[in-house]
Order: structure tokens, then C-alpha cells, then sequence
């Protein structure tokens, strides 16, 4: 028997897919007579017409989110931009200072192969860089005597010697 039409205003009735409606084998005849909507229903409330009950997983779990690179979803276009924008302002600053002597050739060119690969995030995370390489400069032009710095050495070692026979186990 054909019964698709059946089953089509079955779905639309109870609301529900028409894979989901199944008819009782039994009581196929009176299935057939069905015409109305409210045959439908009533056939429903009988227990001819049934509604198959959901079957898989309940409940979603949720996975924990990966973050790696290929799930960035910022555009292409728009990261070349950030880099290029960021890129010309260290360079022009950078520029500025070896056009004022405040930096060495030398150190030019490092600093520059630094910013290509952006090692830099900002302006000022530079200028902290090259401040610490003008300290460790003046570091280097005001040396101490070598004697100093061997009295110095040895007088932090003879500190940790004490401090590992203070904490020796009896």
C-alpha cells in the first residue's frame, strides 16, 4: 500500500519529520480511511499513529577550542596591513636616530633585521630595546680596574659558600 500521502500529513499535523512517523501494521485499513487532519489526530490519540523517539547523543559536549595558526581567522590582507603599517614607523624612527648619531652602523643593521621579523610589537617596545643597548654601552666605557672586578667575584663566592654550609643536614 501507498501511503506516502498519509504519512506527509501526518508530519504536518504532529509537527514532527515524516522519518519519524511510523503506522501500526495492524490498523492499516483505518490508516487508509484517514482523510482530515482530525482523523489524524484522533488516530494518534488511539496509538495507531506513533512518533519514533529521538535517537543518538542528548547531549552536545563541547570540544576545547585549538588556537593554533591555521585557526586564525583574520584575513590575510588585514595582517599584511597591520605588518606594514607597523614596519614603516620603526624604520622612519629608526631612520631618525642613525640620522641623529645616536646609534652605530652596526647596530642599524641589526636592529633592522629585527624588524622584519617583527621582534618589535610597537614603537615603544624599541625604544626600550635600543635604551638597553645604550646601557650596556656605558656599561662598557666606564670599566673597573681588573682587580676590582676579581675582588668582587671572589667575595660573592665565599657568600655562597657560607650560605651552603649554613644549610648543610647534620
Amino acid at each position: 500500500m501507498n501511503l506516502r500521502s498519509k504519512k506527509q500529513l501526518a508530519s504536518k499535523v504532529l509537527k514532527v519529520g515524516k522519518n519519524k512517523i511510523h503506522f501500526n501494521s495492524l490498523n492499516l485499513t483505518e490508516i487508509k480511511e484517514a482523510i482530515t487532519r482530525q482523523d489524524i489526530l484522533d488516530l494518534y490519540n488511539q496509538g495507531i499513529i506513533t512518533i519514533k523517539p529521538n535517537i543518538g547523543r542528548k547531549k552536545v559536549v563541547k570540544k576545547k577550542t585549538r588556537r593554533g595558526p591555521g585557526k586564525i581567522k583574520q584575513k590575510v590582507n588585514k595582517r599584511k596591513q597591520i605588518y606594514v603599517k607597523i614596519t614603516r614607523k620603526l624604520r622612519a624612527y629608526l631612520q631618525e636616530l642613525k640620522s641623529k648619531n645616536k646609534i652605530e652602523r652596526t647596530i642599524y643593521k641589526d636592529i633592522r633585521k629585527k624588524i622584519k621579523i617583527r621582534a618589535f610589537k610597537s614603537k615603544a617596545n624599541l625604544k626600550e630595546y635600543v635604551e638597553s643597548l645604550e646601557n650596556i654601552k656605558t656599561d662598557i666605557k666606564t670599566e673597573k680596574p681588573k682587580e676590582e672586578i676579581k675582588k668582587q667575584t671572589k667575595e660573592k663566592k665565599t657568600t655562597k659558600t657560607k650560605i651552603k654550609e649554613k644549610t648543610k643536614w647534620k
